[in-house]
């Protein structure tokens, strides 16, 4: 038996209010007790949480992590250009020593964040060999993670029926705790439903389908219209971004029981549509919070909380100035975006053992403490706190499954030094696959022309004070 103490930490459990100066008990794989001065079995490893905050591990539910070898190459990207350089142009020159390589990177940066369930929202895998590369990858960092199997280079129909697929879901996705599956691929509207037979081997091989809905100019209401009409929306279901769908739409997952999946930093920047927690919150639909892809932003739900706050509140005040009103109370609030990023993604995972600090629960915790930043005192409002002020720095301890993954502020088991070599070497050949000029060129693309308003106020020559010293 192993066990592991945080001591006296203000713990939220999210099954009730903020403990302060409580303890959690960690024994093997579960949490064993939640109390002040708890009773502890000799030889348990204690973690002072004092001055920090004791919370369920993070859950990000759609992250392309194949991509994170790329890190803030697209910075300045849309989403066409996203598509046009990984659909159409470069995705396919990914080899599986690449997919390893993202994968290995971004499953370090999740856990170093604090986020110990991770989907790998992994839509590079053109062989079985990239998605053996993946599973490896994601094996090999001592975090939880599902693996979304998809294929941007060929169609859903075509690479689910290949006995490859069944032979590589029959060989690596063995019913493991740490690593779950799910299938992964976009409905495009086509009045025909190519996509049927793709859902159709989700429903044989029961397992979820994820699934980029409501996204500007790409897919629409009409997929949904196909999912529900063919009976292939389910509570399993998870709908990525849903940013640009109608109210029936939002009525077809919320009857059927699914939940929409919100990467606020991808919606505010790339196009998908404006982030859509305030449309989802009228539609009572559940949610989970997303990271997409580190190719432009962070690889940390705090991004994604204090966007998500950000991006539902300036909508708010927006609709509500456009009535000459004014708002005086927030109707987001900080605890729910705390919520949505542990308890919300365990929920959209169908892990009633994930999300909340609970005896009997999994032990995937993590601890906010930080001496050394002024940013992490006084601690008044722990919920606002995780929201806007902690941030990845300030991740002491992070614990997976009841094993300490990291420890006084540093990954244990997780060999920095490798990665950076394999990711280098990943680089490497795609610079040189694309060539230099395609290189620069993707990562600067054409700035638009824009023009300077006329105005109709001219600046005079400008007089001061025309006093005269005497």
């Amino acid at each position: 038996m192993s066990s592991i103490v945080l001591r006296n930490g203000t713990v939220l459990t999210m099954a009730g209010p903020p403990l302060p100066d409580h303890d959690v008990l960690v024994v093997d794989d579960r949490i064993a007790a939640v109390g002040p001065a708890l009773e502890v079995p000799e030889g348990t490893v204690e973690v002072d949480a004092s001055g920090g905050i004791v919370m369920p591990g993070m859950i990000d539910t759609h992250r392309h992590m194949w991509q994170t070898a790329m890190r803030g190459y697209g910075a300045d990207w849309t989403l066409t250009q996203y598509f046009v350089w990984y659909y159409l142009e470069w995705g396919k020159v990914f080899r599986p020593e690449d997919i390893h390589a993202g994968n290995l990177l971004g499953a370090a940066e999740a856990l170093d964040a604090g986020v110990t369930t991770t989907v790998d929202w992994s839509h590079g895998l053109q062989t079985p060999d990239h998605a053996d590369a993946a599973v490896d990858a994601l094996q090999a960092v001592p975090g939880r993670f599902v693996l979304a199997y998809g294929n941007i280079q060929d169609s859903p129909a075509s690479w689910t029926a290949k006995p490859e697929f069944r032979d590589f879901v029959s060989r690596r996705m063995t019913g493991d705790d740490m690593l779950g599956f799910q299938l992964a691929f976009d409905v495009t509207g086509d009045p025909s439903f190519p996509e049927k037979a793709a859902f159709e081997v989700a429903r044989e091989l029961g397992v979820p389908v994820t699934t980029h809905a409501g996204v500007w100019g790409a897919t629409n209401d009409d997929g949904i219209r196909l999912m529900h009409d063919n009976g292939f929306m389910t509570p399993e279901s998870i709908y990525v971004h849903a940013a640009t769908l109608s109210a029936d739409s939002y009525h077809r997952i919320a009857a059927t029981g699914g939940s929409i999946s919100v990467s606020t930093e991808s919606e505010q920047s790339a196009g998908q549509g404006y982030p859509p927690t305030w449309a989802i919150r009228e539609h009572g639909i559940p949610v989970s919070l997303s990271m997409d892809t580190s190719v432009w932003w962070s690889g940390d739900l705090f991004s994604a909380m204090r966007t998500t706050l950000g991006a539902d509140r300036s909508r708010e005040h927006m609709a509500a100035h456009e009535r000459n009103d004014t708002v005086t109370h927030s109707a987001l609030r900080a605890e729910q975006v705390v919520q949505w990023a542990t308890l919300g993604g365990a929920r959209a995972l169908g892990r009633t053992d994930l999300g909340s600090l609970e005896v009997g629960k999994k032990a995937d915790v993590v601890l906010l403490r930080n001496e050394n930043s002024p940013a992490m005192f006084p601690l008044l409002n722990p919920y606002g706190h995780v929201a806007f002020q902690a941030q990845r720095s300030d991740v002491d301890t992070v614990i997976v499954n009841g094993r300490i993954v990291k420890r006084d502020h540093r990954l244990v088991g997780v060999d920095l030094g490798a990665i950076r070599s394999q990711v280098s070497r990943t680089v490497d050949h795609l610079r040189a696959q694309l060539g230099e000029e395609a290189w620069q060129k993707g990562m600067n693309p054409d700035i638009p022309e824009s023009k300077v308003l006329d105005n109709p106020y001219t600046y005079t020559e400008y007089r001061g004070d025309t006093r005269t010293s005497v």
